[in-house]
């Protein structure tokens, strides 16, 4: 993601977290936050209709803990695969940047509604499994899902 894909990103994200608010705030705030957080977009015809954050826990570290931050597409846009190459493409883009520092990924966690579907997606693409089921985190219950001991250097 770049500066100028955040007005495109914000959109997608406003259209996608209706209940969260400042979008473009928000997305200019982690793409700041570079290396800490790498932000990725996916483009259709010249547009973002999609995009993936993630992010370093705790620190930076040999064995890193990465959060799957947020990834939202477009709701016409569902279903066609693209969240899953977010997820693919833009986690070696990271597997990247880390082995450039001397790091690699330990762990993935995310968190998402107890209730949403993309949990089939988080465990077909990364392998994360649920952990804990935390209560009235957000706007209803919250799964932390960890995809243990990830080694994308084959």
């Amino acid at each position: 993601m770049s500066e100028a894909d955040l007005k495109d990103a914000a959109f997608v994200h406003q259209r996608e977290f209706a209940r969260q608010q400042r979008s473009l705030e928000w997305l200019r705030c982690n793409l700041s936050a570079y290396p800490r957080f790498l932000s990725y977009v996916v483009v259709v015809d010249n547009t973002v209709v999609g995009y993936i954050s993630w992010a370093q826990k705790s620190g930076f570290r040999p064995e890193v803990v990465l959060e799957l931050e947020q990834l939202a597409v477009l709701s016409n846009y569902q279903g066609k695969g693209l969240g899953r190459a977010l997820i693919k493409q833009s986690l070696v883009l990271v597997e990247k940047q880390l082995s450039d520092t001397g790091s690699s990924i330990k762990h993935i966690m995310l968190t998402t509604r107890a209730d949403n579907h993309a949990q089939k997606l988080y465990r077909s693409a990364l392998g994360a499994e649920i952990e804990a089921t935390i209560a009235n985190l957000y706007s209803a219950d919250e799964v932390l899902m960890i995809a243990r001991n990830v080694n994308l250097r084959t």
